[in-house]
């Protein structure tokens, strides 16, 4: 009897924490699809009066003749060219730390090290300063060109975890076999760091997808603008915001890292119990 009170309390207190947490995701939909004078004067109910689809019409329709589609574009830009160039880059770095013997090998590392602990913050004026006088301002070189040289310490300190695990002995047995660093790299240790790779490609598109402060320092283009910018632009604190709308489009903007989600669920799992991120 009492394992069986146990195990209700568990579960009672489970659902409870689920429901808590899912409960602004839930509140979001609900407004989506409530008239604009009903989101706030009748928020504690998540069931509207009437389903107002009109906020989704009107929302994609977006700003000055420039639609959702190009924001959601956009981002899809951006977030596939990081991705590509986060895993390009941050597997031969760390392939380099993990297998390769050099002499400034411990200097680098510690350097790796510092700058995960250094707040993006400090280098934003230093990095505006240096793409404005490159003439990069307001183009998707600032947010895309650093990803393909090394610019992700935390997924190249994963990555080097990871391969850290990879033995030795098949490195030893492909070099027999007369291959070189490069052949290694690419024939031995990239196929078996299979999910390192899909959790460095998942966490960085999740990352991209929602960043906000990159676009808008570097993007002043309304034709350029991601989709975390063009939400921005439905609330306008001087005068009108257009809570409807913004909240439609906040939840088609997080049907793609839904779906992300759910179908790699399991590989985020699998990388991080493998990669030494598992306390």
């Amino acid at each position: 009897m009492t394992l069986s009170i146990r195990r209700f309390a568990y579960h009672a207190f489970v659902i409870a924490f689920g429901v808590l947490m899912i409960y602004p995701i839930l509140w979001t939909i609900s407004s989506s699809l409530k008239p604009e004078n009903e989101i706030f004067t009748h928020a504690g109910s998540l069931l509207p009066s009437t389903f107002e689809w009109l906020n989704y019409v009107q929302g994609w329709a977006g700003f000055g003749g420039t639609n959702f589609g190009v924001f959601f574009s956009n981002s899809a830009i951006i977030t596939v060219i990081v991705v590509i160039g986060t895993l390009l880059s941050s597997s031969l770095v760390a392939y380099g730390f993990a297998r390769l013997q050099f002499w400034t090998r411990s200097f680098l590392f510690t350097c790796l090290m510092i700058t995960m602990m250094l707040p993006s913050q400090v280098t934003l004026v230093p990095q505006y300063i240096l793409f404005h006088n490159l003439g990069w301002v307001n183009t998707f070189l600032p947010l895309t060109v650093p990803h393909f040289i090394g610019g992700s310490p935390f997924f190249i300190f994963l990555l080097i975890q990871f391969f850290r695990g990879i033995p030795r002995e098949l490195d030893e047995a492909a070099f027999i076999d007369g291959c070189n660093a490069y052949s290694i790299f690419g024939r031995v240790i990239l196929p078996l760091a299979k999910p390192a790779l899909v959790t460095v490609a998942i966490f960085c598109f999740l990352w991209t997808w929602d960043d906000f402060l990159g676009p808008l320092i570097y993007l002043n283009n309304p034709k350029l603008f991601t989709v975390s910018l063009g939400l921005r632009m439905f609330s306008d604190p001087n005068s009108f915001s257009h809570w409807g709308y913004m909240f439609a489009m906040s939840i088609l903007s997080l049907l793609p890292e839904f779906i992300v989600f759910l179908v790699f669920q399991r590989n985020i799992v699998e990388g991080i119990a493998t990669t030494g991120l598992k306390g």
